[in-house]
């Protein structure tokens, strides 16, 4: 499939968009579910591995805390310059016919 015009303005938009996010909101929490997952998949550097084992089988076992995510400051600022270099090039492009 070839990308046209629409595909990289529709692009562009959505990546402008998501860098705004990023430079509004400081921190992201996650919920129970996510929080959980991570904890499963990548587990802190001061439990290893069998404690994560044994902490899953054991019966009162506390949830993990919820993860929060503090993403870097110039992670925003990336993701708007990509968006509206998107946004003009599909502008510079020729229109689909």
């Amino acid at each position: 499939m070839e990308l046209n015009r629409n595909h990289f303005f529709m692009a562009g938009i959505i990546i402008l968009l998501l860098g705004l996010q990023l430079r509004a909101v400081d921190t992201f929490t996650l919920n129970k579910e996510a929080s959980q997952f991570l904890a499963t998949r990548f587990p802190s550097k001061s439990e290893g591995p069998v404690a994560t084992t044994l902490t899953q089988w054991s019966v009162g076992a506390s949830p993990p805390p919820l993860r929060t995510i503090r993403p870097p400051r110039w992670l925003g600022y990336a993701l708007i310059s990509v968006g509206a270099v998107l946004i003009l090039q599909s502008l510079a492009m020729p229109k689909p016919s």
